[in-house]
C-alpha cells in the first residue's frame, strides 16, 4: 500500500481530551437546535404530504412563486432549487392536511391551481405542456380539425397518431416544454389545420410537471419507525460482530460508542444547518455507521496485533504506535472518500445536499472518532501497567483475544 507518513511517531492519545470535550460541545449545540426547533425537520417522506417536481421555460422567481402560494393558503409549503441551473428546475412540498384517503392528492391539486393562478394559465384551455396523449387524443377527436367526425375508426386512429407525434416532439425534442405553438409547424405528420385549432383552444403554461410524490401521514409514521429501527439493529449488529471477533465485549462497545457518537453530532449540525431529515440521509446515517466502524476495527485489529508482538510496551504507547502503522491507510480511505462526498455536495443538485452533507460530516467525525474516541475507551477500560505484573499479564491474556503470553496454540483448560 502507499505510505503517505514513512515511520510516524504521533502522540495522538495526548489530544484525546481536546477531542472529547469538542465532541461534547457539538452534542449539545445539535441538542439545543434540535430543542429550539422541536425536533428534526422532517421531510416528507416522514410526515406526510406533498412533493411536486417542476421544470420551468425560464428561471424561476422563487419569490414570485411563493407569494402566489401564500395567496393561496399554502404559505408553509417548501420550494427548492434542484440539477443545474440551466434546467430551471423546482421542487414544491406541502404538508398533509387530513387523514382521509381522498386527502392524499389535495397537496398535489393544491399546488397545481396556486401556480396556474399565479402563472395566469387560463383554466378552459388545453394546456398542451401538462397534458398526456390519453387527454390530448380525445380533445383532439373533440375538435376534429382535419374533418373525420364521420369516419369513427379513422379519426380515433389518426388523431391518436397526430397527438403521440405532438407528445413525443415536446418530451424529447424540447425537454418536455413548448416555448410557441409555431414550433409544431415542423412536427412532420402534424397538419397546419391541428396546429391552429391547437393555438386557438390551446394555451402554453410556463411550466411543466414532472413527478408528484405523495406520503400518507401513516405511511411516513412507519418509515420514520422503520428508520430508528434500522440505524438501531445496525449498531446492534456491530457491537455483536466485533465483541465475537475481537473476544471481548470492550471492543465491540467502544466502537458502538463512537459510532453513536458520530450521529448524535452528525444529527446536530444536520438540525443546525435546518436539513430535512427525510430517506436520504437515513441512507446517509447508515452509510456513515459502516464507514466508522471499518475505520474502528482496522485500528483495533492492529492493537490486538501489536500486543501479541509487544508484550513488554506499555498499553498506551502501543495504542499509539498501532494507530500511527494504519495512519497512512486511515488518510488515503478516508481523504479520497471525502473529496468524493464533496463533489458530490457540490455538483449533485439540492435533492442529494442532505445526504452528501450527512456523508461530509460524518467521515470528518468518524474518521477522528476511532483514534480520540474509540481508542481511548479502549485503553481507559483496560489499561495493563507493565507485562511482569499479575495485572499486566491478566490484561495482556485478555487483549490478546484470550491467550496467555507464551501460549500460542494452546487453549486456555
Amino acid at each position: 500500500m502507499i505510505e503517505l507518513f514513512r515511520n510516524p511517531n504521533y502522540n495522538f492519545l495526548r489530544w484525546k481530551w481536546h477531542f472529547i470535550i469538542a465532541s461534547w460541545v457539538l452534542i449539545l449545540v445539535g441538542a439545543v437546535s434540535l430543542w429550539m426547533k422541536g425536533g428534526p425537520r422532517y421531510g416528507i417522506d416522514f410526515r406526510g404530504g406533498t412533493l411536486v417536481y417542476l421544470k420551468f421555460a425560464a428561471a424561476p422567481e422563487l419569490d414570485h412563486i411563493r407569494a402566489g402560494l401564500n395567496q393561496e393558503g399554502l404559505g408553509s409549503s417548501t420550494i427548492q432549487r434542484y440539477g443545474r441551473a440551466q434546467n430551471n428546475e423546482v421542487i414544491i412540498g406541502s404538508e398533509q392536511v387530513g387523514h382521509e384517503e381522498e386527502a392524499l392528492d389535495a397537496g398535489r391539486q393544491a399546488i397545481l391551481a396556486a401556480l396556474r393562478t399565479t402563472f395566469q394559465v387560463p383554466a378552459d384551455k388545453l394546456d398542451l405542456n401538462n397534458i398526456g396523449t390519453d387527454s390530448l387524443t380525445d380533445a383532439l377527436l373533440r375538435f376534429d380539425p382535419i374533418g373525420l367526425a364521420g369516419q369513427p375508426s379513422e379519426a380515433a386512429s389518426r388523431y391518436r397518431q397526430i397527438a403521440e407525434q405532438i407528445t413525443d416532439f415536446r418530451d424529447t425534442e424540447r425537454g418536455g416544454l413548448l416555448r410557441s405553438f409555431a414550433e409544431l409547424r415542423s412536427v412532420e405528420g402534424v397538419p397546419p389545420a391541428v396546429v391552429n385549432t391547437l393555438e386557438q383552444r390551446g394555451s402554453l403554461s410556463p411550466f411543466v410537471v414532472r413527478n408528484v410524490e405523495v406520503v400518507g401521514p401513516r405511511v411516513g409514521r412507519q418509515l420514520r419507525q422503520q428508520a430508528l429501527l434500522a440505524t438501531g439493529l445496525a449498531l446492534a449488529g456491530m457491537l455483536v460482530y466485533i465483541g465475537v471477533r475481537f473476544r471481548q465485549w470492550v471492543y465491540g462497545t467502544a466502537a458502538v460508542v463512537a459510532t453513536f457518537h458520530d450521529v448524535l453530532i452528525t444529527l446536530g449540525l444536520l438540525s443546525l444547518f435546518n436539513y430535512e431529515f427525510n430517506l436520504n440521509v437515513v441512507a446517509g446515517l447508515l452509510t456513515l455507521v459502516g464507514f466508522s466502524v471499518n475505520d474502528t476495527i482496522v485500528t483495533f485489529d492492529r492493537i490486538r496485533e501489536n500486543v501479541r508482538l509487544r508484550r513488554r510496551e506499555r498499553f498506551m504507547d502501543l495504542v499509539n504506535r498501532s494507530i500511527n502503522q494504519t495512519l497512512s491507510r486511515t488518510v488515503l480511505t478516508s481523504g479520497l472518500t471525502f473529496l468524493t462526498v464533496l463533489g458530490l455536495f457540490f455538483l449533485g443538485g439540492e435533492v442529494l445536499h442532505g445526504f452528501a452533507f450527512t456523508l461530509v460530516v460524518g467521515i470528518v467525525v468518524g474518521t477522528y472518532s476511532s483514534i480520540f474516541i474509540a481508542s481511548p475507551i479502549v485503553v481507559g477500560w483496560l489499561e495493563p501497567v507493565r507485562v511482569g505484573s499479575p495485572a499486566g499479564a491478566r490484561a495482556e491474556q485478555v487483549l490478546a483475544g484470550g491467550r496467555r503470553p507464551g501460549s500460542a496454540g494452546r487453549k486456555e483448560p
